[in-house]
């Protein structure tokens, strides 16, 4: 699937979505560095950065993700606050299945010390517009473990629908966890 870079992008009223580009290293490693102690269990611990150079970040976040977006995997969109450019996240895309499917899942991420502004809910109807207008998915997808409450009342924020419980679903935390399904579908 060949889509045009410059369509991956997207400004809503205070927010830019776009792929990270290799000007946005000090960006992007303030955003990681200035992350509060975790706040709860799915909340990533600050990253470990010693060894992160420019080269590093065009290497292994750049080139990779744009290595991914060819191949129509995945799609991660780097979320920046247009008032000081300041990196709050991401919001990534990836591809499930497509024929006649078109299918695609969605996950998100906001740092830490951004939360509580509505930046996610913002960023993530972003994100489906991209998903549904763009990228031509017919469905997507939210997995989400079920004691994840900020995740799903963002889910049910921007319209996604519960659709199930997938049992035993995602290996993480040392054993299978269940995951609550939320979907959205193109109109």
């Amino acid at each position: 699937m060949e889509i045009e870079k410059t369509k991956l992008q997207l400004e809503t009223e205070r927010l830019v979505l776009r792929p990270l580009q290799n000007g946005d290293y000090h960006r992007w490693l303030e955003g990681c560095r200035n992350r509060l102690p975790s706040q709860y269990k799915y909340d990533d611990n600050k990253m470990d950065l010693s060894g992160w150079t420019q080269q590093t970040f065009n290497d292994k976040v750049v080139s990779k993700f744009e290595e991914y977006a060819d191949q129509d995997k995945v799609y991660v969109f780097g979320i920046f606050r247009k008032s000081d450019q300041k990196q709050l996240g991401k919001v990534e895309l990836e591809t499930l299945i497509r024929d006649e499917f078109q299918w695609g899942l969605l996950g998100y991420t906001i740092h830490n010390q951004f939360w509580r502004n509505g930046y996610g809910k913002e960023a993530v109807k972003a994100a489906l517009d991209i998903a549904f207008n763009i990228l031509a998915f017919h469905r997507i997808e939210a997995h989400i473990n079920v004691d994840n409450e900020p995740s799903l009342k963002l889910a049910e924020s921007v319209g996604m629908e519960f659709e199930c419980i997938r049992k035993g679903f995602i290996f993480e935390f040392g054993a299978w966890t269940d995951n609550m399904v939320y979907y959205m579908n193109s109109k």
